[in-house]
């Protein structure tokens, strides 16, 4: 077991980076108060050690055209282990599936998804969701108004974290 401790600096160089991941090196670096050289140092050690996962542009779906946010509860008929993986494989390949929960309680698994209007998501449900093999239940919850979305983790620069990496 790795262990990695993230200082004062490593956090505030993470929740710079997850307001604005355009920052060049040389605005990060100020803005976090270190020279270039050693904030890249800590950028790419955070890269490698897998804390900075990636760096994505987040787009406006509205402008996009895709104005209906969903939330679909999926039940399985039976859920050992290749039809849970069944299900997860299936649901990876649909783009309009945000995000894939694999869920305690009353559904199996909770879906985000996102489409252009209603007739969309009935054929989403109706042409792809219920056919993957062992769907026993479908119910969506449609999203009226969207009152806050983050996508920053909130991470705490007031002190020291002490993580452990899994190799």
């Amino acid at each position: 077991m790795n262990m990695l401790t993230l200082d004062r600096t490593d956090i505030k160089i993470l929740n710079e980076l997850q307001r604005d991941a355009n920052l060049t090196n040389v605005e990060l670096a100020d803005r976090v108060n270190l020279s270039p050289s050693p904030c890249l140092t800590r950028v790419r050690k955070l890269e490698q050690t897998g804390i900075i996962d990636r760096r994505v542009t987040l787009l406006n779906p509205k402008v996009m055209g895709l104005e209906i946010n969903a939330y679909i509860q999926v039940t399985l008929d039976k859920q050992p282990r290749a039809a849970l993986d069944a299900f997860q494989a299936a649901v990876e390949r649909l783009p309009e599936v945000m995000e894939c929960n694999w869920m305690t309680g009353e559904c199996d698994f909770l879906l985000r998804v996102i489409v252009r209007d209603v007739e969309e998501l009935e054929w989403l449900i109706a042409k792809k969701l219920s056919k993957i093999e062992g769907v026993a239940s479908i119910r969506s919850n449609l999203v009226l108004k969207q009152v806050t979305y983050k996508t920053a983790l909130p991470i705490d620069a007031s002190r020291t974290l002490n993580l452990r990496l899994d190799a």
